[in-house]
């Protein structure tokens, strides 16, 4: 009698953020093997950005590598690559290099990016805070500001430079304008001779009637009493409508500065898109209730690039509880499905949500219970460290936030890469280097090692880096 062999169900999941890591643990005991694709190599606990853009913690602190995270998974490979296409007919995910990649069920948890609202332009001079490399291109300008104004002579410049705009008046911005003028009030005050960091001017522009808008008034009514309280100027009911590279303009109103921060909305991953299916407005991807697309029963698509409601008809959040437990579902039903049992369907259960402004002071909703100042700020340290990846990130983070409380001080403050002469070019970034310069030193070095410098198309590619020319192939998320 023949021996029948059975083939074992291969599982891509495209994105290793909160839903596509929650998947694939979800499937550790399950009968199929796992294929996690990311264009990075590591996972990160994007509520915390914020405090490596303020310097507070370092990138290693908030993030850890996937392989790591599933080292001990033996039905699971992780793959960085970019994937660039997917065929729905062939069951095919297509990568910018390598081989496609078959599968039986695909899991799409690529999340969100920025969103301009029509002014791509804006993206330069005001970065959003997504990534690893937008927290430290914010702290690396946030630095600058304070390097080059205390080499300014002019005082009108100097105030510029002393001037942060965060536009967007969601937990990110709320957050990171605390933090700026906390640092800049009491972490930086005994570093400077000829600058006094405590002038600096932090303005908090939100287009909306009020701050954290997604809380109850009484909660957005006290962020905004504590965010006034720790200097912070609040500009509700304000929509910017230009940003250039030393100002930022509301109507004809302007504000003289070198430094802003975009939290003002989010896009979808543009990989959604590429699935050929029904989008919202934003580019989030419709899905039917148990997660899947419609007409695709093997296909899940979770976390920020999803569109569904709850059983009210609420859009659901794009928040980290949301992502993980969509991942966990998937991945149940993946499993439901192997076994010939039906698919459920998602009901989110909303845990509560919390946010923070500064020293002792946050707010948080939880079961019908409001709660605001020390006891929300306590919860909202405690809940951070044990959602955060590895024993060694919650430790780690638990002992420089000690450190910051007892004594005020930053321990991250390193400002990396290389700037102009001046720190600030004319008509670019504050700290960006200008191109001339750089053509100019790579001529010399080239020179005095006796070779030519490449050209811009002989220049390497990766496939990962996200900010690749727009000349190399493949698009990715």
């Amino acid at each position: 009698m023949a021996t029948r062999i059975l083939r074992v169900p291969h599982v891509v999941i495209i994105g290793g953020g909160f839903g596509g890591l929650a998947a694939a643990r979800r499937l550790r005991n399950a009968p199929v093997t796992i294929t996690l694709v990311d264009r990075r190599n590591h996972h990160v606990f994007q509520p915390l950005l914020y405090q490596v853009a303020t310097a507070a913690l370092s990138p290693a602190d908030i993030s850890a590598p996937i392989r790591s995270v599933l080292r001990r998974q033996r039905n699971a490979e992780v793959l960085m690559a970019e994937v660039t296409e997917i065929d729905r007919e062939g069951r095919r995910v297509i990568l910018s290099h390598g081989d496609p990649l078959a599968y039986d069920y695909l899991i799409v948890a690529t999340g969100a990016t920025h969103a301009y609202f029509g002014h791509p332009e804006w993206e330069s001079l005001a970065p959003g805070l997504k990534t690893l490399e937008d927290a430290t291109e914010i702290r690396r300008r946030f630095l600058l500001a304070f390097e080059a104004a205390e080499q300014e002579p002019d005082p009108e410049e100097r105030r510029a430079l002393l001037t942060f705009v965060v536009v967007g008046a969601g937990p990110t911005g709320v957050e990171m304008a605390g933090a700026m003028s906390e640092i800049a009030r009491h972490s930086f005050l005994r570093d400077f001779r000829r600058i006094d960091p405590s002038q600096s001017r932090v303005v908090l522009i939100e287009g909306g009637p009020r701050v954290l808008a997604a809380y109850h008034e009484e909660l957005s009514a006290y962020a905004m009493k504590a965010l006034e309280k720790i200097g912070v100027e609040v500009r509700t009911g304000s929509v910017v409508t230009r940003i250039e590279p030393d100002r930022v303009w509301i109507g004809d109103e302007s504000i003289r500065t070198h430094h802003v921060v975009w939290a003002a909305g989010v896009t979808a991953s543009p990989l959604g898109k590429k699935l050929g299916l029904p989008t919202d407005r934003v580019g989030r991807v419709v899905i039917d209730r148990d997660l899947t697309l419609p007409g695709n029963p093997e296909i899940y698509v979770i976390g920020d690039l999803s569109s569904l409601s709850d059983e009210k008809g609420k859009p659901l959040p794009g928040v980290a509880p949301v992502a993980n437990q969509m991942g966990a579902l998937a991945a149940a039903n993946i499993k439901r499905t192997i076994l010939g049992q039906s698919r459920k369907p998602f009901h989110y259960v909303d845990k509560g949500s919390m946010a923070t402004i500064g020293r002792r002071a946050a707010i948080m909703e939880t079961a019908g219970i409001r709660m605001s100042g020390l006891i929300a700020w306590l919860a909202w340290l405690f809940i951070h460290i044990m959602f955060l990846v590895g024993f060694r990130n919650r430790l780690i983070v638990f002992v420089q936030w000690a450190f910051s409380y007892l004594t005020w001080q930053r321990g991250a403050r390193l400002i990396t890469g290389e700037v102009g002469p001046d720190l600030a070019p004319p008509g670019l970034p504050l700290g960006a280097i200008q191109q001339e310069h750089a053509s100019l030193r790579d001529a010399k070095e080239a020179e005095a090692a006796g070779t030519s410098a490449p050209a811009d198309s002989e220049k390497g590619w990766m496939g990962g880096d996200r900010h690749q020319a727009s000349a190399a192939p493949g698009g990715g998320r």
